[in-house]
């Protein structure tokens, strides 16, 4: 019996978005003015006035009869308590997305997104809010593109000097590599946001497949996989790509990846109480990780609690013994704390609204 992932997700049909559309695509077209000009008009929207690229009316009438031109609108915003916003977008066809917003508290100004690349997601993971929603459709590049443009013009900063992307939001990034591949073609190009893929994260649960087509094309992202248990059993049982490409297999994808310079993967692993968090767990784990555990970043996640999960996050004593068998055992141990806990905006969180 075949699983969901194992089939293109829907798509919505329609014209190329101009939000996708990269300077060689408006020269072929007969973009009237200079390709490059006219993209980073588009891409860079601190410059936009009222909510839309400042352009000549001639190039607009162009544009409309070339290319989709409708972007996402922020319909929503959930400001956290933490300083980070989760926003609703909608969607031309009406269906809706979340991300998250992040800025962060240094001299310059900084922001990370946590972005989707589905409405909703096939994988089906037992803790995640978004895997009840099952998969509704891809989102297309100009949509994932828009995405950011759309909340870094309702959000800010007015001119961020680093942006950051992780795309850790609804849906597996890697059941949709074309959308989210061209999308960041665009996020990385020079005349645009011009956003290194040193801070490109792309999360997957594991769909191997994905992984080694991912591992062969420019640019390449970073690329965290998110593991959750230490053994096949465990891990089928709350994530089931894990039966069709087991802890095995996924190990032998990550050894396959061609690391550049400086590179580092990370593994991510929710910690949830009574479910993964032993000692031994923590053992086994680093016994996976082999050599990965000197050299690459581990992760730990505590659970994020939502209504559609019975799993809760672990008490301090039992997260503290988990990390210190990690740590005997060499590993580079990241606990991350998790930001929008308060307005459903953390790992995990994120849900169409109206599902549960």
């Amino acid at each position: 019996m075949g699983h969901p992932w194992d089939q293109p997700a829907p798509e919505r049909p329609g014209r190329p978005s101009v939000w996708a559309a990269l300077p060689e695509d408006f020269a072929a077209q007969g973009a009237p003015g200079r390709p490059e000009h006219l993209f980073t008009q588009l891409q860079h929207p601190w410059a936009w006035r009222e909510g839309h690229p400042f352009l000549a009316k001639a190039t607009r009438t162009w544009l409309s009869a070339a290319f989709e031109t409708h972007l996402p609108e922020v319909v929503e915003r959930h400001p956290s308590e933490d300083g980070s916003t989760k926003l609703v977008l909608a969607l031309q066809d009406g269906q809706r997305i979340e991300a998250v917003h992040m800025p962060r508290a240094v001299r310059s100004p900084r922001v990370t997104l946590c972005l989707s690349s589905q409405v909703g997601c096939a994988m089906g993971c037992a803790f995640c809010a978004t895997g009840t929603m099952g998969i509704l459709r891809n989102l297309s590049a100009g949509e994932i593109v828009g995405q950011v443009l759309a909340v870094l013009h309702a959000l800010g900063p007015e001119r961020p000097s680093q942006v950051t992307l992780v795309f850790m939001g609804m849906g597996e990034p890697l059941h949709n590599l074309d959308a989210v591949h061209r999308a960041i073609r665009v996020f990385n190009h020079p005349r645009g946001l011009n956003i290194s893929t040193r801070r490109i994260t792309v999360s997957t649960s594991g769909l191997v497949p994905g992984l080694e087509r991912l591992a062969h094309l420019e640019p390449r992202p970073w690329l965290a996989v998110s593991l959750n248990a230490t053994t096949d059993e465990a891990r089928s049982a709350l994530m089931p790509v894990n039966r069709a490409w087991n802890l095995a297999r996924l190990r032998e994808a990550l050894d396959g990846w061609p690391l550049a310079e400086r590179e580092k993967l990370t593994l991510e692993y929710v910690l949830m109480d009574g479910v993964n968090d032993t000692p031994e767990d923590a053992a086994r784990l680093a016994a996976w990780m082999g050599e990965l555990r000197r050299t690459h970043n581990l992760n730990l996640i505590r659970m994020n609690a939502h209504a559609g999960s019975p799993f809760r996050e672990p008490d301090e004593a039992r997260v503290a013994a988990f990390v210190a068998v990690l740590k005997a055992q060499g590993c580079f141990v990241t606990l991350r704390k998790s930001r929008g806990r308060d307005v459903q905006g953390a790992c995990g969180q994120l849900l169409k609204e109206g599902r549960l």
